[in-house]
């Protein structure tokens, strides 16, 4: 076994420099600040109790940088698998109640075991069934039922609701009792999060900062919020008027939790664990990958799944939360310097420090504050503007996007996921099913052939060279049987039916099948079959057949080849023709 393969770590821990810890330690400083409003904040998104966050920010970031293959993405909670934590628990359990933290640590540890078992099958390849429209769909409308989710502490009043519908609804029951410390908390911080996400840093440039120094800072403007935030309520005693605050936070590292052990509860959270590790092993990839291209590095699929999951464990056995990489926070990792997966593990000491010394200042933060950062983090996940330029570009991939968005708002997160799942699996059947072709012709003078409804090309009426443009498989077989025949009964003059296959990377039984009774009806109706740039591959497949022994014609190296043997039958030149 190449322990190098499973333990990453391996790979960067011998020639870890002096100059990569310094590089490092600084990134980390900047994460922890960011990452300790945001650990707390998701928890309370997901309805667990806030220092449940941070404890799902020690020991995972840990675990990952010894599997993970990313050198800077941050792994920890996250909005959205925070709200799907939510929905999968509120039927099972009161939010906050002991039953429902056992459910968020069970969570995690299925979500772990799932993704680990990937991991060591190799299924990273599962992930691309979920389309680009459709990811981008669920996230903007999750965005939107999580920033909705979280007006209820903007106002200072009781709602609840796991879609736009039932929370709206909510809201509007309860506008009234509306809290007026609590909303001019929760307004000021969204004010001030906003203002810095837009202005704060050209607005630091201009005063001389660098604009590295300027970004960096402009990320941990959370921080001063909840800095600002939690001196005004203590000194002004604002939970004697309403307002609700974070409350007396645990003290101490985490001790070792063990799952439930309830088999019954196991199959309740089973489809939520796995719709959980998809969702955050795409969102994971998809922003290592993008942080990796930029350093020229890369990122192992398959090796994540098993880094995710061994920190989902770790979240769990710790007494965390599900946990995934973070966009935000992979970013300010990248930015500020960090060179290697020890940045996680140095983010780490600064949580656990956290947890030791500060719980006792984090238990007068307002929750409108948190409320206040959640909103802001996922605006960045709302992309409208996708609608449009998906619909001008496909329709079909609109029309599963839109179907996922309307789900997810109206029924719920877990509703919206499978249905985009569906949907993906669906649009590649039917688009497959139905493969491109195209009757093509020589262009005049060269060995290039090009499709007859583009190109003025040269034909010729004995000899009709059909490319096909897919694989062929179960669900497209039928389809070039039919498309075959309508050639042939539509070309009177037809001797030669040459397949040209230089996109067929897979010929299945199905096909195989297809290919052969293609050849009988051919040969029955006067017509010989021939094939041309068959792959490699599909070649070696295909000899162990009968196909090729039975085959009415030949197989040709190249279209031109075809072109010369074929259209030159009987010692004459046949008739060329051009067409538009």
């Amino acid at each position: 076994m190449n322990l190098k393969r499973y333990l990453p770590v391996l790979q960067w821990a011998p020639q870890y420099s002096r100059s990569q810890a310094t590089s490092d330690l600084v990134a980390a400083v900047i994460v922890t600040v960011m990452l300790i409003p945001q650990s707390l904040a998701y928890a309370l998104l997901a309805g667990l109790p806030a220092h449940v966050g941070l404890y799902a920010s020690i020991l995972p970031l840990v675990i990952y940088a010894i599997f993970g293959t990313s050198r800077t993405l941050s792994v920890g909670p996250v909005a959205v698998a925070s709200l799907m934590t939510a929905a999968a628990l509120a039927p099972l359990a009161e939010a906050g109640s002991s039953e429902y933290i056992a459910g968020a640590v069970l969570l995690a540890i299925m979500s772990g075991l799932m993704l680990t078992l990937m991991g060591i099958l190799r299924l990273g390849f599962l992930a691309n069934f979920l389309s680009h429209p459709v990811i981008s769909g669920f996230i903007t409308a999750s965005g939107i039922v999580i920033a909705a989710s979280q007006l209820k502490h903007i106002f200072g009043v009781q709602a609840s609701g796991h879609n736009l519908l039932t929370i709206g609804q909510s809201l509007l029951q309860s506008i009234g009792d509306t809290n007026l410390p609590t909303l001019a908390i929760g307004t000021g911080a969204l004010l001030f999060l906003v203002f810095s996400r837009k202005y704060l840093k050209s607005l630091m440039m201009r005063w001389g900062l660098g604009a590295r120094s300027a970004d960096i800072i402009t990320k941990t403007a959370p921080i001063l919020a909840v800095l600002v935030t939690t001196l005004i309520a203590w000194q002004l005693r604002l939970d004697t008027q309403g307002v609700r605050l974070v409350g007396v936070v645990p003290r101490g590292l985490p001790e070792l939790t063990m799952p439930a052990l309830d088999w019954e509860l196991w199959q309740q959270l089973a489809v939520s664990a796995l719709l959980i590790s998809i969702v955050g092993f795409v969102e994971s990839v998809s922003v290592g990958q993008t942080l990796a291209a930029k350093r020229r590095q890369r990122i192992d699929p398959d090796q994540e799944l098993i880094g995710l999951g061994t920190a989902n464990l770790g979240a769990g056995f710790s007494g965390g939360m599900p946990v995934t990489g973070g966009f935000s926070r992979s970013v300010v990792n990248f930015d500020a310097g960090a060179e290697t997966p020890a940045a996680g593990a140095y983010t780490a000491v600064g949580i656990a420090l956290a947890t030791l010394f500060l719980t006792p200042a984090i238990a007068y933060l307002p929750q409108a504050t948190l409320a206040a950062t959640i909103i802001v983090a996922v605006a960045t996940l709302i992309d409208l503007p996708a609608l449009g330029r998906t619909w001008r570009y496909s329709r079909t991939d609109f029309g599963a996007m839109l179907a996922t968005i309307i789900l997810t708002l109206g029924h719920s997160v877990e509703a919206g996921i499978i249905a985009g799942v569906a949907l993906s699996i669906g649009l590649f059947l039917y688009r497959t099913s139905r493969p491109h072709s195209a009757v093509v012709g020589r262009v005049p003078g060269t060995e290039h052939f090009r499709n007859v409804l583009r190109h003025d090309v040269e034909v010729c009426p004995r000899v009709t060279f059909l490319r096909v443009d897919e694989s062929l498989y179960f669900a497209n077989a039928r389809f070039l049987e039919e498309t075959v025949m309508d050639l042939a009964i539509s070309e009177p003059e037809l001797k030669d039916l040459v397949l040209v296959c230089p996109a067929v990377n897979l010929v299945d039984a199905s096909a195989l099948e297809s290919l052969e009774a293609i050849n009988e009806r051919l040969r029955d109706a006067g017509v010989r079959l021939h094939l041309s740039e068959v792959k490699g591959p599909v070649m070696d497949r295909l000899k162990s057949t009968e196909l090729l022994s039975h085959l009415g014609g030949r197989v040709f190296l190249s279209t031109y080849e075809a072109w010369q043997a074929l259209t030159g039958i009987g010692g004459s030149r046949p008739v060329l023709k051009k067409t538009a």
